[in-house]
This record gives C-alpha cells, sequence and structure tokens, in this order.
C-alpha cells in the first residue's frame, strides 16, 4: 500500500543567542517541518552551511521537525572574535542550546565532516540527548594528508567579481564531492557566497582558518574514546573516493562499535552531498521513515558490514 506524500512546508529562519568565553554570539538556524514532530539535527561542515542540507531536509520534513544550524563563524550565524574559540566544545554548546530553543530534549543527529565529529562527541558522552547518529565521512582521527588538503584552500580569502567565479572555485576546491549536477552547483555557489561592495566573498569567518593548526590537528587522534561509548543506532556514510574516512579508519570504526552500519557510495569522495535521491533514501530507509519519492538505492548494511551504492 502507497503512503501519502505529505508536502513539507517551507523553512523557517530563526535565531536564538548563546555563550561563549567573550560574550553572546547568535546562531541561526532553518527550521523544517511540523514543530510538534520528532527533532533531526543536519550539521555540515567545516567550511558549510545549513543551505547544504536543504534537498534532505525538504524530504524528511514530510515527517520530521527538522533543524539545521549555521555554525558560529558560517552563514547567518555571527563570527567570533577570537578565533581561537572556533571548536568542538563551542559548536557542541552551541548546538545544545539551539536544541533547548526548540524544545528538543532528544534527536536524531546527521552530521557531515565537522558535523559528524559534532555528533560522535554528542552521543559519546554520558546522558547523550542523540538517539540515532548518522556520520557522513568522516571518523574519530582525521588523516593528516586529509587535513592539508583541506587546508590549502581554507585559508585563502578570495574575492569573486561574480556567482560564476564562485562557481568555478566551489568546483575546483570541493571536487570530490558529489553527486552534483550543474544546477546543484549553481545553488551551493548562491548560498555559499555573501555579496559586498567588493565582489563576493565565501560565506564564513577567515578567522576558521587561523584556528586550523591549533584545532584540526591535534584532534585527528584524540576522538576515539568517545567513539567507544556510543550505545545509540549508528550510521556511517562514506565517499568509496574519500581521503578523510579511508577503508582503515572505516574498519577500525566497525571493529570498535560492531553495531555500527555503514553505507559506502561509488563515484564520490569526500563528501557524500545527500542532495540526490540515491544518497537520501538510505537515509530515509534507516531512520524508519516512509520512503514516497525516488528510485531504488542501497540497502542499509548489517551491522558491522559493507554495501555500496551508486553515487551518481
Amino acid at each position: 500500500m502507497s503512503v501519502p506524500q505529505r508536502t513539507a512546508p517551507e523553512p523557517r529562519d530563526a535565531s536564538v543567542r548563546s555563550i561563549g568565553r567573550h560574550g553572546y554570539h547568535r546562531i541561526a538556524y532553518r527550521d523544517w517541518g511540523d514543530p510538534d514532530a520528532p527533532v533531526v539535527f543536519c550539521a555540515h561542515g567545516l567550511s558549510r552551511n545549513s543551505h547544504d542540507f536543504d534537498p534532505l531536509a525538504r524530504r524528511l520534513a514530510a515527517h520530521r521537525r527538522v533543524v539545521c544550524p549555521d555554525l558560529v563563524g558560517r552563514g547567518r550565524s555571527d563570527w567570533l572574535a577570537d578565533p581561537a574559540d572556533y571548536h568542538l566544545i563551542q559548536y557542541n554548546l552551541d548546538a545544545t542550546v539551539v536544541a533547548a530553543r526548540v524544545g528538543a530534549e532528544s534527536f536524531d543527529w546527521i552530521g557531515t565532516s565537522l558535523g559528524g565529529l559534532m555528533g560522535i562527541v554528542l552521543a559519546g558522552v554520558p546522558n547523550s540527548p542523540i538517539r540515532r547518529l548518522v556520520v557522513n565521512d568522516i571518523a574519530p582521527e582525521v588523516p593528516v594528508s586529509a587535513l592539508h588538503r583541506l587546508a590549502r584552500y581554507l585559508g585563502a580569502e578570495p574575492r569573486f567579481p561574480d556567482l560564476a567565479s564562485v562557481e568555478a572555485h566551489l568546483r575546483e576546491t570541493l571536487a570530490p564531492f558529489g553527486p552534483m549536477t550543474d544546477a546543484d552547483w549553481r545553488r551551493m555557489a548562491e548560498t555559499s557566497a555573501v555579496a559586498t561592495d567588493r565582489g563576493y566573498r565565501m560565506a564564513y569567518d577567515p578567522g576558521i582558518a587561523h584556528n586550523f593548526r591549533r584545532f584540526w590537528l591535534p584532534i585527528h587522534t584524540s576522538l576515539w574514546r568517545f567513539w567507544d561509548r556510543i550505545t545509540c543506532p549508528v550510521l556511517i556514510l562514506r565517499g568509496a573516493r574519500s581521503d578523510f574516512l579511508t577503508p582503515p579508519l572505516l574498519d577500525r570504526m566497525l571493529r570498535r562499535l560492531p553495531h555500527a552500519e555503514v553505507v559506502e557510495f561509488e563515484g564520490v569522495g569526500h563528501t557524500p552531498t545527500l542532495n540526490a535521491d540515491a544518497q537520501i533514501r538510505p537515509l530515509l530507509r534507516w531512520l524508519e521513515l516512509p520512503d514516497t519519492a525516488g528510485s531504488t538505492a542501497a540497502r542499509v548494511s548489517a551491522p558491522g558490514a559493507r554495501e555500496d551504492s551508486g553515487g551518481q
């Protein structure tokens, strides 16, 4: 019997004040779906923003309330006065404040890259509010070679004369992302840049790069203790060409957390963009949500095993 499709409403743009070492700052978030439905948080990558989840959130919001924050220093959220404050403790404090604002005492968590690290820490502490955790292409340990690749473009502060130049920049620096159509790249350019009197700039604080070596390089081996303590259901997503979540790291994750499940997407690097049916449907099935659109995609694998899915 088919399940009737419910039309997902447009998101509500909202914000809340959080606190850090040097005072208060504003955290913006996009709030989709029925305010009374169970909550799913979607947390983006290091230099990205909440719009990355628009296609996924629209599908999830037919059945869930979906909260997509702009991490501090990104998107519409405030920048911090001291770049040294851009770290996991601050990000998770902010996420806890947003959860309190929307009244979510427990929630599912979908985290891409940095957002996945946030979820690993939140799920690995006592009395965690996370019901289910989806970790998108990241491990508790990040290869230094991958961090160096990221640092090469993150440290730049380019200005662009137009959105076409922004798109060209994103196509080059984020080439491993996938799947991406021409329309996807155009939309990403529109949501990743801010117009100024000197052209366009990327929609994140360059200070994030200033704190990169101080924070990111040390964490590449420090989060396994949180991973080992996770008791909630876990789904790991991996781009088959990823240099962040390498096969040895994935194997180690599965050995240390045998109840974790995994789906790999062929033809994709770091990171799967979760914007196409072949990547969204495995998530819907794993979250036990009705699937009301799209074509056949990957099945979620049994714990400790892998199953490939087409990335395009």
